[in-house]
């Protein structure tokens, strides 16, 4: 479950009345693709979705553009929208800009007043903690989580929304990447041994070592994944 996606239901379009329709049918959506219930490269059906939530196909229609928007979805001219597949080189560049948001969240982290790092650092080691046990435990999924519950702490202690908003986008069309490979192993012991890293250079307050690391972090992750990748 990423961090910043909630539960979505049916049942709360019976009870909501200041939010749109449309944003509530987004939610829902983009929860389904998020864990997986609608895969890459699957046709999303218009009177489905609106049948089972209960709406008209207006707000469904204007969830999926949203969505388009945000890159998750895409539509394909008389046949439908489809939930994205990425290619190779998207998945390069968002890579790429992942790795410069987290060097620059791990670089404010370190600098972090004393109250407000001893509170990071309980969620990075909790989060630490439990990667190392998913993955004694060979539990993929829940590593992956843990994951990232811990970058996602490190960009919300910048306190920079805009930067929030950038890598939610980045990591969720990332997600679409993944999902099709999370049961599979890419080197969990070596990314522990990284994130412990990365929070004894918060501890220590080095924000050019933290700054660092979180961005090699990130480019080894990339580089495990294509390691891994089957040959075409």
């Amino acid at each position: 479950m990423l961090p910043w996606l909630t539960e979505s239901s049916a049942d709360r379009f019976n009870d909501v009345r200041d939010t749109s329709l449309a944003k509530l049918v987004k939610g829902d959506m983009l929860s389904l693709i998020l864990k997986g219930v609608l895969v890459p490269g699957q046709r999303i059906n218009e009177p489905d979705v609106a049948a089972r939530l209960g709406v008209s196909r207006v707000p469904v229609r204007e969830a999926l553009r949203e969505l388009e928007s945000s890159g998750l979805v895409v539509a394909r001219k008389h046949a439908g929208v489809f939930v994205r597949q990425l290619d190779a080189p998207e998945i390069r560049d968002l890579y790429q800009m992942r790795s410069l948001l987290d060097g620059f969240a791990g670089r404010q982290a370190a600098q972090l007043p004393a109250s407000d790092k001893t509170a990071l650092l309980e969620i990075l080691e909790d989060a630490a903690l439990a990667m190392k046990d998913a993955e004694s435990r060979h539990e993929v999924q829940r590593y992956y989580g843990e994951n990232l519950r811990f970058h996602w702490a490190l960009i919300e202690a910048t306190g920079n929304q805009t930067l929030a908003d950038s890598y939610r986008g980045i990591v969720q069309k990332l997600h679409l990447s993944r999902l099709k490979n999370l049961s599979h192993d890419y080197g969990m012991q070596a990314s522990i041994a990284e994130h412990l890293e990365i929070v004894q250079a918060v501890r220590d307050g080095d924000p050019q070592r933290c700054e660092a690391l979180m961005a090699h972090h990130v480019s080894d992750a990339f580089r495990r994944l294509v390691d891994a990748a089957p040959a075409p």
